[in-house]
């Protein structure tokens, strides 16, 4: 698999979101570094069913998937 630009990173990140929260509960899609250069990364909530297979690209740039729970604010110490 390839890697991309920075700038096709940023130009796949919306459809990505729109692909991916058809899929599953997305709660965030960013630019990550992938091997040699760019590509999107996706966190969701939970792991999609088993039926359901995620793309491992978009626009040709890679996509990296990974389930972070639920994202929260956390609370101020003191």
């Amino acid at each position: 698999m390839r890697s991309a630009t920075v700038e096709e990173a940023r130009a796949a990140k919306g459809r990505a979101r729109e692909i991916f929260e058809r899929l599953a509960g997305v709660v965030g899609v960013g630019i990550t570094r992938f091997e040699d250069g760019y590509g999107v990364k996706v966190n969701l909530q939970t792991a999609p069913e088993p039926d359901i297979t995620l793309p491992d690209e978009v626009d040709g740039v890679p996509v990296r998937v990974e389930v972070v729970g639920a994202i929260r604010k956390l609370e101020a110490a003191g």
